[in-house]
């Protein structure tokens, strides 16, 4: 064969290699690329032998403000339903919704972390964010519902350097949407733009021990090695509090704090 023929083959031969490539390319569905895990400190094994847990309860002291009735006038998507502000949500001298979080600790139970966990839920339901507050670790998924007729537009607004901040459209009953953050925050606000009484607040911990006190002012934190704690204390409005724990192996620690105004 001459090294004319040879050329034309080889050129031939790359072409149609162009052709396939494309025509693969075109019917091909997109790659869908999955947004970087942050890295998280794996979760140690501990002796259960030598952990331990707090109970706590946080009060009120004083007349908490009224709840705030919300006018939802402006949507009727949103239900209808009678709907109350909760900055202040006290039931018999006991303080909802304040987030609770190891401050500072041993190094075992600083060094704790979850590599992946179930994701957490901020919820829409007749035009409000249920919960109202909400926890998860750093690096655990949170993710956004709307079980609502109405749209909503959902804006987190974080504070804290290394965390982005989200911007989401939730058609109704639209499918959840994932998001997750790198760093520990406390009272992220969160908000709509569509119904500007709608908030909520979320709490990145640097460690899986940390909770919301439900409507009894109650919470607990288990699993903790033994040791000195700093618990802290978080109120949408009230600021943060601190109080001092000792854990001892296999047993619960009490720790009791007063908010007022």
């Amino acid at each position: 064969m001459s090294r004319a023929m040879v050329r034309r083959w080889g050129a031939a031969a790359i072409g149609l290699g162009m052709l396939a490539a494309v025509g693969c390319r075109k019917g091909a569905p997109p790659v869908e690329r999955e947004s970087p895990k942050p890295a998280i400190r794996s979760l140690n094994a501990l002796d259960p032998a030598t952990l331990g847990s707090i109970s706590g309860q946080v009060k009120f002291a004083g007349t908490a403000p009224a709840p705030v009735q919300i006018d939802e006038s402006s949507d009727l998507a949103c239900g209808g339903g009678e709907r109350f502000s909760e900055d202040y949500v006290v039931h018999e001298g006991m303080l909802a919704n304040v987030y609770v979080y190891v401050k500072s600790g041993p190094a075992e139970a600083m060094a704790q972390g979850a590599s992946w966990m179930d994701p957490a839920v901020l919820d829409v339901k007749g035009c409000s964010f249920v919960p109202h507050v909400v926890a998860v670790t750093v690096g655990q998924r949170i993710e956004f519902r709307n079980e609502d007729a109405a749209m909503h537009n959902v804006h987190a607004t974080p504070s804290v350097a290394g965390n982005a901040s989200i911007d989401i459209a939730l058609g109704p009953k639209a499918v959840g949407q994932v998001r997750m953050f790198r760093k520990p925050e406390v009272m992220m606000p969160v908000r709509c733009g569509r119904h500007l009484w709608m908030g909520a607040f979320l709490n990145i911990s640097p460690t899986p021990f940390f909770a919301v006190t439900n409507g009894e002012g109650k919470f607990e934190l288990k699993g903790l090695p033994s040791g000195e704690y700093t618990l802290g204390l978080v109120h949408e409005k009230m600021g943060e509090r601190t109080v001092r724990v000792t854990v001892k192996p296999q047993a619960t620690a009490v720790a009791e704090i007063t908010y007022s105004l």
